[in-house]
């Protein structure tokens, strides 16, 4: 008996990590290794207005442009992995995305500076489609979910890696942090170059010729509702990017104390993350993403009761829970349903849900405050997130049909081609 908890731990573990290909977890390393050194992100408008002595007007134009190069990312990289195959289109974009890091650290000039900042942002975010189109050639459709959500983990904990050591450049100064974000990029890409198995692109069957190209994508309005949903809970979920640390200033907070608070995202994920995906695992993908899209809204409605840390704290703990059951299982439907020649464009689209609410959520949230207040923004993302939930849970239905007429042709000899009603 006194060993039972130790055996439950240790089956606990292997029911986490166990099962999962070794090229799953080069390109889990990969991950965790870019993530953790990716210091030319965070910095770059420190590194504009401290080191280049440029205004903050203008080191706000650097920083949308790598948002602009991000939002034409999705597509772009997404065409490039169907074809030229989901492993080449990733290390050809992580090598470029070290070349344009080491150029941008030399850039000088007001042009080269933005022109580089658009560059870094399009091969930078080019990975995306492309690294999660691979997981779902290395991943079995059953342990999908799990594999996406341990690639969610490395991502946080290496994000909380590289906050934790931007002090560094007190120390190497700018441009050897931009030489170290480069070099490991360079060595994720030979890793995955030499470990992850990868096929080439797949070629579309004899009976789906119509249906190639990224406008077969967006005439599967099934999938188009899904990323809008998407689309409109990922921007409520980034008011912690915009809204949250407006809010908090108005409330009286020092910029120390919200960074204290929003650890918190980052301390739940790392802490109860892989434990709640096997909670979630029991119930239908459908339900998981409408609920924590819900959950989303009610953490922010959660700031309606008052304007302590406390309650700062204790939305960011609530919002974080829907977070972890949103972000990976948004991902593995997204696999499971494209077909096989079409994964990275369908990746590709799905991530200018990511890309288009990091444009829209600081827009609405300083917009609504200004305007209004905090009061009715959290109001407004409570009401979004319930409207998006109930959608999820209607196109869920459909997308979940879709898999099992997929299982069933599949099991005829014919794969399915994309659908467009």
């Amino acid at each position: 008996m006194q060993f039972r908890p130790l055996t439950k731990a240790r089956s606990s573990l292997g029911a986490t990590f166990g099962g999962l290909p070794n090229g799953f977890w080069w390109l889990w390393s990969a991950q965790l290794i870019n993530r953790a050194c990716g210091f030319v992100m965070p910095l770059l408008a420190f590194y504009v207005t401290d080191e280049l002595h440029r205004s903050a007007a203008f080191a706000g134009t650097v920083v949308a442009a790598i948002g602009i190069g991000s939002l034409a990312a999705g597509p772009f990289g997404g065409i490039l992995a169907d074809r030229l195959g989901h492993k080449p289109t990733l290390v050809g974009a992580l090598t470029a995305t070290a070349v344009s890091m080491v150029a941008l650290a030399y850039a000088r000039s007001p042009w080269t500076l933005l022109v580089g900042a658009f560059v870094v942002g399009l091969v930078s975010n080019a990975t995306r489609p492309a690294h999660n189109a691979l997981i779902s050639e290395v991943i079995p459709e059953a342990d999908q979910v799990r594999a996406y959500s341990l690639n969610f983990w490395a991502i946080n904990i290496g994000y909380s890696v590289a906050m934790l050591s931007v002090g560094l450049v007190a120390v190497t100064g700018y441009t050897a942090l931009f030489w170290l974000n480069a070099a490991t990029t360079v060595i994720g890409a030979v890793l995955i170059a030499i470990r992850v198995p990868g096929r080439g692109p797949t070629e579309p069957p004899e009976d789906a010729t119509a249906e190639q190209g990224f406008g077969s994508v967006l005439r599967d309005r099934t999938f188009v509702g899904f990323v809008a949903a998407e689309l409109l809970v990922l921007t409520i979920l980034l008011q912690s990017e915009s809204g949250l640390p407006i809010a908090m200033n108005q409330d009286g907070f020092s910029p120390s104390t919200f960074g204290q608070v929003a650890a918190l995202n980052g301390i739940v994920i790392a802490c109860v993350q892989l434990p709640l995906t096997r909670l979630y695992k029991r119930f239908p993908e459908s339900w998981v993403l409408a609920g924590s899209s819900a959950l989303i809204g009610v953490g922010y409605s959660v700031l309606l009761f008052g304007h302590s840390a406390w309650i700062y704290g204790a939305s960011i703990v609530v919002w974080t829970l829907g977070e972890i059951g949103n972000t990976p299982t948004s991902f593995a439907i997204v696999a499971r349903i494209s077909p096989d020649h079409l994964k990275g464009r369908y990746q590709g689209l799905y991530q200018m849900a990511w890309t288009g609410s990091a444009v829209l959520a600081p827009l609405i949230g300083g917009t609504v405050i200004n305007t209004w207040g905090a009061a009715p923004l959290w109001i407004g993302c409570l009401v979004v997130a319930l409207a998006a939930a109930a959608a999820q849970l209607g196109i869920g239905t459909r997308l979940n049909r879709r898999v099992e007429d997929a299982r069933q042709k599949a099991e005829q000899g014919a794969e399915p081609a994309a659908e467009v009603g």
